[in-house]
């Protein structure tokens, strides 16, 4: 099965690809690619842009990836309880794409956010979950990883016991149940 990983966020320092990429690491027995959106930079989505140059290359290339792969692993960075611009123009310019019919293609998805503070990106996680099945996610499970320099070590990943036992469960979920 194949993977497709990535952070909400373009942060060169990013938590959330940190958590993403240690996340990954627990499904070594499939094909995991690990996206930077960085690497999908486009002008900010205006409609008046798409009208005269269309949807960019790189948002047909972000979709493609998408449709590729068999399951999507997403840690999601919170900016004023909400995505980060990086993403959500990703996610404009794909969800305009002719004859699309989910942005997410029906995928089944673990959703993740961390942050610096006590609620983990609990706001742009919410968010995610209630709207991502509109677009054609099938949430399969959340984690929210507060504290995040309290709680990730670069060489260790999760510190606390706790919480790396509720990823490790959910973990173990998604491999018995969705990823056979």
């Amino acid at each position: 099965m194949k993977i497709l990983a990535f952070a909400g966020s373009s942060s060169i320092h990013s938590i959330n690809k940190k958590l993403v990429t240690y996340t990954s690491s627990f499904f070594d027995e499939h094909t995991v690619e690990i996206l930077d959106l960085n690497d999908y930079e486009m002008s900010l989505f205006n409609v008046d842009r798409l009208a005269i140059n269309g949807v960019p290359q790189l948002a047909l290339d972000f979709a493609k990836k998408i449709d590729d792969s068999d399951f999507l692993l997403i840690s999601l960075a919170e900016n004023n309880a909400a995505y980060t611009t990086a993403f959500k123009n990703i996610f404009d310019y794909i969800s305009v794409i002719p004859e699309r019919k989910a942005f997410w293609g029906n995928k089944p998805t673990f959703l993740m956010a961390t942050s610096p503070g006590a609620r983990g990106g609990a706001s742009v996680l919410n968010l995610a979950n209630t709207t991502f099945p509109h677009f054609g996610a099938t949430i399969v499970e959340t984690f929210s990883l507060p504290g995040f320099y309290q709680n990730f070590d670069e060489v260790n990943g999760i510190t606390d016991t706790e919480l790396a036992n509720e990823l490790q469960a959910k973990i173990k979920t998604i491999k018995t149940s969705h990823l056979k």
